[in-house]
């Protein structure tokens, strides 16, 4: 039997399992791989919104670290929500030990619309982790925070991305162009200075609870098996599309996706 390639995610919980870990899991599943999961935050949630956040307490989340790392070496990992400074100082140190394929989904902003982070957080993200990630992959309004100015069309999505890279030394940006109007357009800045873009069609729902999750997961997932930083992205692309067009419309606000059924590459 081949090696099963493993990928490790530190991030918030989701008890409608939509979104934050649970949502991390599965994609990791469905993508085959083995997944792990560092909890961060518990949060209470659901398909209508935040309704409160307990963040753990910096000895427990180091143990949870300690017993990660001393045991099951990732193949690639993932950060999700890191809602306090502690929090980002502990969990860079661990990655700054370790060589493997790092993605940085820099949640701040629930689809509800919640903030999940604070400012100090924010700029302790930009300083400490940023420089880490092999890529990070923020929606339109994660990029106007890390960018400083509104995106309104594809020239200020240019500048954003080329912009991103040069100020905090990130490696690879890829930034979801969901919020966008027409066609759902992703656009990667890769490291060597081309830009790549992915489109799809715009899927009329209010189901895509967790799609920011979902998405960076199966990056990880593709990661973690040795593809490119591009074909990661790609089938990422793809396995969100399709997520969204058969999500279950579960719950009374914005459903989560499907991370059941997509069986292509």
């Amino acid at each position: 039997m081949s090696k099963l390639q493993v990928a490790l995610t530190i991030a918030g919980t989701d008890p409608s399992g939509g979104a934050g870990i649970m949502a991390d899991l599965k994609s990791f599943q469905a993508r085959g791989v083995y997944g792990m999961a560092v909890v961060t935050s518990v949060v209470a949630q659901n398909t209508q919104g935040v309704q409160a956040i307990c963040n753990l307490d910096q000895m427990i989340l180091d143990e949870q670290l300690k017993s990660v790392f001393s045991d099951i070496k990732p193949d690639a990992i993932k950060t999700g929500m890191l809602a306090e400074v502690e929090t980002i100082e502990c969990v860079s140190q661990y990655l700054n030990t370790m060589s493997c394929p790092y993605v940085l989904d820099p949640v701040m902003v629930a689809t509800s619309g919640d903030r999940l982070i604070s400012q100090e957080a924010v700029e302790a993200l930009k300083e400490k982790l940023l420089p880490l990630a092999i890529i990070i992959t923020p929606n339109l309004p994660e990029a106007e925070v890390l960018f400083g100015q509104e995106l309104k069309d594809e020239d200020a999505i240019f500048k954003a991305g080329k912009s991103i890279q040069a100020k905090y030394g990130v490696k690879n940006v890829v930034i979801k162009g969901g919020h966008l109007q027409n066609e759902a357009k992703d656009f990667l800045f890769l490291e060597n200075g081309q830009v790549q873009t992915f489109t799809s069609e715009r899927i009329a729902t209010k189901h895509t609870h967790g799609t920011g999750c979902t998405y960076a997961a199966v990056i990880t997932a593709e990661l973690a098996k040795g593809r490119s930083v591009q074909e990661a992205v790609g089938t990422a692309k793809r396995f969100i599309t399709e997520a969204i067009r058969t999500a279950p419309e579960l719950g009374h606000g914005n459903g989560p996706v499907n991370h059941v059924t997509y069986k292509g590459d």
